[in-house]
């Protein structure tokens, strides 16, 4: 048996920008695709493992934000890209889940084995759907479960042996092997099967936004990747710590879920340089504005309009975090700065990372802090910005992911050619999330199967022409 290979830090960048596509969207000789379709070359010319599509569904104050529509912007760069893998940001709250299994295993086909869904179930865009579209977060994340119960049996619909190479060399299908997921659940009623063929990666890989306790409780059982906001080494420590003893309790497999965080990071040729911009960003912050934005990190219920800049903001203005309908995660990390003596000015300050991990320094000083955290087990995955500006571009290939390959904290080229291969994830039958039950069709090839136990009516292999 060959040994495991060694444990590296892998890698993902966002595929475009907002200003560059309203600017795009002004030039008519030009697709609003275009910095994606840079951006992904630079990327994969890096050895970067996937792009990653963030996605709202509202207008805000500042426009909308993400990309364009996730799923379709993906698959356009699948057709630019060849290893780089492709994830899109699509909601369980406002999407059914044969249409997700159809949407992500399609993605899949035409990406080769590079799609992955990163599951968000919204806080924000209820407007859009109708009266009552936006339910409790425990309600969001039950529904999110049923979901992925649902999508997970469709893409397992598909056994092993259902599609085969015949002798003359064309595919064969055994539709015994092809069978119905009959879900009947709280929100939805699904027959099935998938009428897509088997996909290339097994199932898309999972990631799972969500921070809060019923979030960490659906990654803990599902998510292959989670992504959360993790400001400091201690609060990684702790949730690591809390959603690994979850997954083990789910019968996960040791080291599941990933652990995704985003490296919000000022880069400087100097020490110094890199103080100077810190100072420089921090000097050009709008503080009226500032509290809206602190107002939002805290649910989006409180009034600061009048709390002066340097005072402490009192108990009575942090919400009841089981009383926010939206982001409880970002809810906990500003109220814990806010008991730790933040004034309103230093809550304005870190909004601007919105609870992300922010750090400064040359290269080689954000290459310790990144060891630091993979070092700690408390860092798996690592969302690097900036890459279609070219200064930005050259300290995060050229200095700080250079340093992390010499220290071979980062491998020098991809592992495989699906984005399960680069990020090092084992086969969905063998990760324990979301699994079909084992039928005897699956032990045995001439089992007797009922049309109850879901035998297509039409017996025999059929070849597919």
């Amino acid at each position: 048996m060959s040994a495991k290979p060694p444990r590296t830090l892998k890698t993902m960048t966002g595929a475009g920008g907002v200003s560059e596509t309203y600017d795009l969207a002004l030039d008519p000789r030009r697709s609003t695709l275009d910095t994606a379709v840079r951006v992904a070359a630079l990327a994969e010319a890096a050895r970067i493992d996937a792009l990653f599509t963030a996605d709202l569904l509202s207008f805000g104050a500042q426009g909308a934000i993400g990309s364009q529509e996730p799923l379709v912007f993906v698959s356009a760069l699948s057709a630019v890209t060849s290893r780089i893998g492709l994830i899109a940001t699509v909601s369980s709250t406002f999407h059914h889940p044969y249409n997700l299994a159809r949407q992500f295993g399609t993605l899949d086909h035409v990406s080769n084995g590079r799609a992955g869904w990163n599951l968000v179930t919204s806080s924000l865009g209820e407007e859009n759907f109708g009266p009552g579209a936006l339910p409790s977060p425990e309600e969001r994340y039950e529904r999110a479960a049923e979901t992925l119960e649902v999508v997970n049996a469709l893409w397992d619909s598909w056994r092993p042996g259902a599609l085969t190479r015949g002798p003359d060399g064309a595919a064969v299908l055994d539709p015994a092997r092809v069978r119905p997921v009959d879900h009947r659940g709280r929100h939805f009623s699904v027959a099935g099967p998938l009428n897509i063929p088997p996909l290339p990666q097994g199932r898309p890989v999972q990631l799972q936004a969500g921070q809060s306790e019923a979030g960490r409780a659906l990654g803990a059982r599902y998510a292959e990747v989670v992504f959360t906001s993790l400001p400091t080494l201690e609060v990684a420590a702790d949730f690591t710590r809390a959603i690994r003893a979850q997954a083990r309790e789910f019968g996960r497999p040791g080291g599941l879920p990933l652990i995704l965080s985003s490296l919000h990071a000022t880069y400087g040729a100097t020490e110094e340089e890199a103080r100077r911009l810190v100072r420089e960003r921090r000097e050009a912050i709008d503080f009226e504005r500032g509290r809206a934005q602190v107002a939002d990190m805290l649910g989006g219920g409180v009034d600061l309009s009048e709390l002066p800049l340097d005072a402490k903001l009192p108990e009575s203005l942090l919400p009841d975090v089981r009383s926010v309908n939206r982001r409880r995660g970002r809810v906990d990390i500003f109220t814990a700065y806010a008991r730790q003596g933040y004034t309103l000015r230093e809550l304005i300050v870190a909004a601007q990372d919105t609870g992300h991990w922010a750090a400064a320094g040359t290269p080689e000083q954000l290459a310790d802090a990144v060891e630091e955290r993979f070092r700690a087990g408390v860092l798996d995955v690592v969302m690097l910005s900036g890459l279609a500006d070219p200064r930005q571009h050259d300290f995060a290939v050229n200095g700080l992911l250079h340093e992390l390959r010499r220290r071979k904290i980062v491998a020098e080229d991809y592992a495989g050619p699906t984005l399960r291969d680069n990020l090092g994830l084992p086969h969905p039958r063998e990760a324990g999330a979301g699994r079909a039950p084992e039928s005897p069709a699956d032990r045995s090839p001439t089992a007797d199967r009922s049309p109850t136990a879901g035998r297509s009516p039409t017996a025999g292999r059929l070849p597919v022409r």
